[in-house]
């Protein structure tokens, strides 16, 4: 079982209104939450997982503990609490790519603190953190101190996913990032997180100081241009996007972490010591499968994650 821990909500995107009332906005929710869509990505391709997360007793936190059932996703770690379920507004911009605007403030996903801090069992093989829940009271000290714990016993991966909205600080990112990556052994890093986050800095300089630590492997997604992977042991190298008609980015990244850690577990590779031991010809082949199945979410509305029998 892998352990993705951070937030969920539901994504809000603006639909056209067919009737051309000026006064009306249609809306279709979607459950999403970086987080959320790892851990599902994760069953759908096959690999057992669970969320450690914080879930609203309304309406809407109810229909995303139904939609994690639905997917399979392990019910074991999720917390109950009496607060409303976060909003993202979408906006999709004309190249695919989009926009949120979060309604957080108090909100059920931001609850947990150090006293729920689960107990973990041997089936735990890694656990997966990214996106605001690393930056925003109490959930981000909590996440801190989990990793803290778990870090050299369990595989742990990260994705920064950057969101200025829920938390405008990014001297308070950048810190918590500087905290969190010696601490990783794989890092999933966007071109667009790079930029937020240093904003005067060759991405490959400040990549090939996070492998000065215990991480053995960086990927960095960049979006139509592709993907390029950064390994200690074996240097660094890039490649193409694969072709499809866009949609919509959304939920590209996710299933590209996803893809990822599906790799290693099939590979039997998902643990500390199986990724300090990949081979270039292994990194290559992980980043390949994460490529496609991204694409194949980019060929879809919204963070529709492919399923395993999707992919080669």
């Amino acid at each position: 079982m892998y352990l993705v821990c951070g937030e969920a909500l539901f994504d809000f995107f603006s639909e056209d209104d067919a009737g051309g009332q000026a006064s009306k906005v249609n809306f279709k929710a979607i459950a999403g939450g970086s987080p959320f869509n790892v851990a599902v990505g994760l069953r759908r391709l096959g690999v057992d997982s669970a969320l450690f997360a914080g879930l609203s007793t309304d309406y809407l936190g109810r229909r995303l503990q139904q939609v994690l059932q639905d997917e399979g996703v392990s019910p074991d770690y999720l917390v109950d609490f009496a607060a409303p379920t976060t909003l993202a507004m979408v906006a999709v911009g004309a190249n695919g790519s989009p926009h949120y605007s979060f309604r957080g403030e108090g909100c059920a996903d931001r609850q947990l603190n150090q006293a729920h801090l689960p107990t973990l069992g041997p089936q735990v093989r890694g656990l997966h953190f990214g996106s605001f829940s690393l930056v925003v009271q109490p959930i981000a000290d909590t996440l801190l101190a989990l990793v803290q714990r778990e870090s050299g016993k369990r595989l742990i991966s990260l994705d920064p996913n950057v969101r200025l909205n829920p938390e405008p600080n990014i001297d308070l990112w950048r810190e918590r990032i500087a905290t969190l990556v010696p601490l990783a052994d794989l890092i999933k890093v966007s071109d667009e997180d790079l930029s937020l986050l240093y904003p005067e800095q060759d991405p490959a300089r400040v990549i090939e100081g996070w492998l000065q630590h215990r991480c053995q492997v960086v990927f960095l997604t960049r979006g139509g241009e592709g993907a390029t992977v950064f390994s200690r042991a074996h240097g660094s190298w890039s490649v193409p996007a694969s072709s499809v008609k866009i949609a919509d980015t959304v939920g590209a990244g996710d299933t590209f972490q996803a893809a990822l850690i599906t790799w290693l577990t099939e590979h039997e590779l998902d643990s500390v010591e199986g990724v300090q031991h990949l081979s270039r010809e292994q990194i290559d082949g992980m980043l390949g499968f994460a490529v496609q199945a991204a694409a194949l979410t980019c060929s879809k509305t919204g963070p529709d994650l492919p399923y395993r029998h999707q992919l080669t």
